[in-house]
């Protein structure tokens, strides 16, 4: 309940952000007209969800020419995402739509953290699965994407639950659990792309259960666990028993003449049990893929293009810009390796970054948690972070958000072992960390999408406060780790106690007009943040005051920006406000 009303209150507080109006807008085209030419290089599921909500609550797809001219596809329909997305949310109402389309997400948000709950129960034990729910609760990260209508958080949602229903088919191995297994599979590769990274670990997951298997139930050897060795020497496997040697032949019929099973060593059969064991899970992961490939096509309507999925999957990154170079710490280059470990340690409260680390070397030397367990904690966050690290341009936390439940359940440990200690001193560090995390949600309150931890500003400790270094968060990233478009309500509130009746000249990161909420400005432009500017009332984005000093560097001759001047206020954290007389 608290994290849903930390999400449903901030999400009131907050504008469009840059990509919310073409999810919006691709979702209604979706349900509406089952024509998919918008917004392909993300699946369907999230922007249905928010669709039907939005359908229902009577905003439809509109009938005039520029959505026709999507509907029917062409050169110029792919450019027309944005601003049929900001023409329904401006003429059904700002508040209106984005209360309706995000409703789905906050509550597919805190579902997530009833599931880590559920299944960190399982996996670690209740005193951490409470550990790892409350610092889900109070992440200042998942709390800022957990109401945007975007794919992150929602991708993080069916990860849980597909690794979750694998987990319990692993422990009772029944069809009901196989099916349940190729739904969650469905959905999860229809919630974002880079769900495909979580198929091979679903694999892996799969084939390490024969090695280390969870602990086997009455049910589940009733459903067909594999024979031991020691169950073919106890005679248990009779005649017209596969044979051990895994020929496939009845063992009446391979070594069963002439040839007793005592003959057949203890390591023959075990290998043998095992390759027919491999395959039969291979078998049963085909068939998971089978059912989740009926589920992405009743998610995309069916269509008379069978292979609609990979297209889209071959369009991911189709807006990127190669010439863009991102930003970090001061620097501008096309990747940065250590980007978002990062952006991980700065954006986390340091709190939870101190109990993660707590956690991870608690279950690392914890002989009493089986290996398997360990590989469903660790595996997926690890892949994810490759993946990103890798693969996915320097954009954001936000990719690494379907990791975070998994480091919320290491911080659990980390939680639940301070609380455990029999020295008192134990606990009397738990409480204050749990109280630490408080304070960063609380302190950066509504404005979660900037944060940052007190790291941030070690060498200026004077700029740390109760929203931890988010003041110095721009000179370390900027994107979605800063500012997304997210404070237009906030500076339209700023400006009518103190703007004076003056016209604001902004220098906006975002997709959504500003006029859409009232606010009057002339646009500047970046090359006007540098020189010296002419009196007035100045706004820009936390965007460009991140980057813009370093473009200036890069000039030559060099110029300097006056951005790095101390600003009159900063609104909502994302928008600084300068005045020149």
């Amino acid at each position: 309940m608290v994290f849903f009303l930390q999400s449903f209150f901030a999400s009131l507080q907050k504008s469009p952000v840059f990509d919310e109006p073409p999810h919006i807008a691709s979702g209604l085209s979706y349900l509406e007209t089952r024509v998919f030419h918008a917004n392909p290089q993300h699946p369907p599921l999230l922007k249905e969800m928010s669709a039907l909500f939005l359908s229902l609550a009577g905003i439809h797809w509109p009938t005039d020419i520029m959505a026709q001219t999507l509907i029917q596809g062409g050169p110029q329909a792919d450019k027309l995402e944005w601003p049929l997305g900001n023409n329904i949310i401006h003429q059904n109402g700002a508040d209106r739509v984005l209360f309706w389309a995000r409703l789905p997400f906050i509550l597919l948000a805190t579902l997530l953290g009833a599931l880590i709950y559920w299944w960190g129960r399982e996996l670690v034990g209740s005193a951490a699965a409470l550990g790892a729910l409350f610092l889900y609760a109070f992440d200042p990260t998942i709390i800022a994407h957990s109401y945007l209508v975007t794919t992150d958080v929602g991708l993080a949602a069916f990860t849980v639950l597909f690794l979750f229903a694998l987990w319990r088919y692993l422990q009772q191995p029944v069809w009901q659990r196989l099916v349940l297994c190729g739904l969650a599979m469905g959905a999860v590769l229809c919630a974002k792309f880079s769900a495909v990274f979580m198929l091979p670990v679903a694999g892996f997951l799969l084939l390490a259960a024969i090695r280390w298997p969870v602990t086997q139930t009455a049910e589940s050897s009733a459903a067909g666990e594999p024979e031991s060795p020691q169950a073919v020497r106890a005679g248990k496997v009779g005649p017209n028993s596969p044979c051990p040697c895994g020929s496939g032949k009845k063992y009446k019929k391979c070594h069963g003449a002439g040839i007793s099973a005592k003959m057949v060593t203890d390591q023959e059969i075990e290998s043998s049990l095992r390759r027919r064991e491999m395959l039969r899970r291979a078998g049963f992961f085909l068939a998971m893929g089978a059912i989740a490939a009926v589920v992405i096509e009743a998610l995309y309507f069916f269509p008379s293009d069978p292979f609609l999925y990979l297209t889209g999957l071959r369009k991911v990154n189709a807006d990127h810009i190669a010439s863009y170079h991102v930003y970090f710490h001061g620097e501008l280059g096309d990747r940065f390796y250590l980007y978002y470990l990062t952006a991980w340690l700065l954006k986390e409260p340091a709190a939870t970054v101190l109990l993660v680390a707590a956690g991870l070397v608690m279950l690392l030397r914890r002989k009493s948690t089986p290996i398997l367990s360990k590989l469903f904690l660790l595996l997926p966050p690890a892949v994810f972070l490759v993946a990103t690290t890798f693969l996915a341009d320097d954009m954001g936390i936000r990719y690494l958000i379907p990791g975070m439940p998994f480091t919320c359940l290491l911080g659990g440990i980390g939680l639940a072992g301070l609380f455990g200690k029999t020295p008192v001193w134990g606990r009397y560090l738990a409480a204050a960390l749990c109280v630490w995390v408080v304070v960063a949600a609380v302190g950066i309150y509504p404005d979660h999408l900037s944060y940052f931890n007190e790291a941030a500003c070690l060498t200026e400790p004077a700029r740390i406060g109760w929203d931890g270094g988010t003041r110095c968060g721009p000179q370390w990233l900027d994107d979605s780790n800063v500012d997304w478009g997210q404070g237009l309500k906030q500076l339209r509130s700023w400006m009518d106690r103190h703007g004076n009746g003056r016209t604001l000249r902004l220098d906006y990161f975002g997709t959504y007009p500003p006029q859409g909420y009232g606010v009057q400005f002339t646009k500047l432009e970046n090359a006007d943040l540098f020189g010296d500017p002419p009196p007035g009332l100045y706004g820009v984005s936390a965007q460009f005051v991140a980057r813009m000093p370093t473009v200036g560097e890069a000039l030559a001759p060099p110029a300097i920006s006056w951005v790095r001047r101390t600003p009159l206020a900063i609104v909502g954290h994302a928008l600084y406000i300068y005045e020149f007389h």
